[in-house]
């Protein structure tokens, strides 16, 4: 079940919240919770039981880590580690290594392998780097662990942010999981309200639109591919992975507002950005954090050796691609992008510096190229691509319909409109306030009940409804 389907829209969440607003105080929790649980069995009713088994485990052996100490404590730590890493490894990426170890075995003249595939539990990269960071927060003493495994529970399968993120992390949101009255306020749901209708609008009027094309253009066999069109579904597909996953993250966000939780912010408009460091300080960024605080810093983050940090840069984003799916492409994306974050190091943060807002523009190209990589269904599908796009041919591109350049127009506008001066602080005070006066509440309530009209009107007239991080 996904926040842009008929089901959620129109029965799920009405139900929701309608029985978590009704409920006593005591009670929204628990409401919340078996929400959240059927939210989850909807779409992964046969992984449910191991899901609920590895909390139980985890609740465990961090309350038993809470109360040791030295050598013991550690052990305990290692244990949650690698039991969530192992879930992650063998369900994630245990068809990848068997893919390739067939692949060697049959170049060395030997038979294919032959094994049952491994089906990936929807959610588990995220609620796996939820149930790290909870485990490490505590060993770090940063939080107490929660007394309730219900509360616990709860955390890390809240259904807002269960199957995409924000990843949140355990402090953030520690004290919110027992008292959230200092947000239970009608400013608060209003808020949360449009930041829902704001995030559908971005998934269902934009990205899907520049989906079904992009899916189009990738779909074609490289012969037929001219440059032109190339760049074409490249650039659709650019905009589509944005309004996609950003739209996901603002319905997330909002419906966390509307029943007091305040989750980070995911997307800071990342296509202004003139290098593509800045561009990992404003995509994903709750990814980026935890990447930088649980991985780049105890590697030694930037208090080594230049050689070291270098390869501590490769390292964490190599690793960031092949958590975003296992596969050579996600692994040539992410080390893709750490080679430009070198580069950045030696010299392209100053040559930036010169170009000055010019520089958004080569960034943008060296993301879209990156897109390529991430999208393509295979490294050797990428490259066929890639090489479409600067050695195709310059034939003209086939008629596409006026609805997908508008919108492409509109997704363009939208993306980078926030590097005019000023821009993103009227942005911010939109998104991010949380006391309305009167003509803004009303204003606010105009603009959501649009959003939510024209979204609902579109996914109820078409069939094309993915969502690109479901499957992450």
């Amino acid at each position: 079940m996904v926040f842009s389907s008929t089901l959620f829209l129109f029965y799920f969440l009405p139900a929701f919240l309608l029985l978590y607003f009704a409920a006593p105080q005591r009670l929204k929790n628990p409401v919340a919770l078996l929400a959240s649980v059927g939210f989850y069995a909807w779409g992964g009713l046969n992984f449910l039981a191991l899901f609920l088994g590895s909390v139980v485990v985890n609740f465990v052996l961090i309350r038993f880590m809470d109360r040791a100490a030295g050598w013991q404590k550690r052990i305990y730590l290692i244990l949650s580690i690698v039991l969530n890493v192992a879930m992650l490894f063998y369900f994630k990426y245990a068809n990848f290594f068997l893919e390739n170890a067939s692949a060697v075995r049959q170049a060395a003249g030997g038979p294919p392998l032959d094994w049952e595939k491994v089906v990936l539990p929807i959610g588990i990269s995220f609620f796996t780097f939820e149930k790290l960071t909870y485990t490490i927060d505590v060993y770090r003493g940063v939080n107490k662990p929660l007394k309730s495994f219900w509360d616990f529970l709860l955390y890390i399968m809240l259904f807002p942010k269960m199957i995409a993120g924000p990843i949140v992390r355990f402090h953030e949101i520690a004290g919110q999981l027992t008292d959230r009255s200092e947000f239970d306020t009608i400013d608060h749901k209003l808020a949360g309200l449009f930041r829902f209708g704001l995030g559908l609008a971005k998934k269902v009027l934009i990205a899907n639109v520049l989906g079904e094309q992009a899916d189009a253009v990738f779909a074609l066999p490289a012969a037929e591919l001219s440059a032109p069109l190339a760049w074409i579904g490249a650039v659709a597909y650019t905009f589509q992975i944005y309004f996609d996953f950003s739209g996901y993250s603002d319905m997330a966000i909002g419906l966390g507002r509307l029943i007091g939780f305040q989750f980070p912010e995911n997307f800071n408009n990342p296509y202004i950005s003139r290098s593509i460091t800045e561009f990992w300080r404003r995509w994903h960024m709750t990814l980026g954090r935890w990447m930088q605080d649980y991985l780049y810093i105890p590697l030694g983050g930037n208090r080594v050796s230049k050689p070291r940090l270098y390869a501590n840069l490769w390292t964490v984003f190599i690793l960031s691609g092949f958590w975003h799916g296992a596969a050579w492409n996600f692994i040539a994306w992410g080390a893709f992008h750490g080679l430009f974050l070198i580069l950045d190091r030696l010299f392209l943060l100053r040559l930036s510096q010169r170009l000055g807002v010019f520089s958004l523009v080569p960034t943008f190209l060296v993301t879209v190229v990156g897109w390529v990589l991430f999208r393509a269904d295979s490294l050797s599908a990428a490259g066929a691509y890639l090489r479409s796009m600067f050695a195709g041919s310059w034939t003209a591109p086939p008629a596409l319909p006026n609805e997908f350049w508008a919108v492409l127009a509109l997704a363009g506008l939208v993306s980078f409109v926030a590097a005019a001066p000023r821009m993103e602080r009227w942005e911010a005070s939109v998104l991010f306030t949380s006391n309305l006066t009167l003509p803004r509440a009303a204003a606010i309530s105009l603009a959501t009940v649009l959003l939510l009209a024209f979204s609902a009107a579109a996914i109820v007239g078409s069939s094309f409804n993915p969502f690109i991080y479901f499957r992450f």
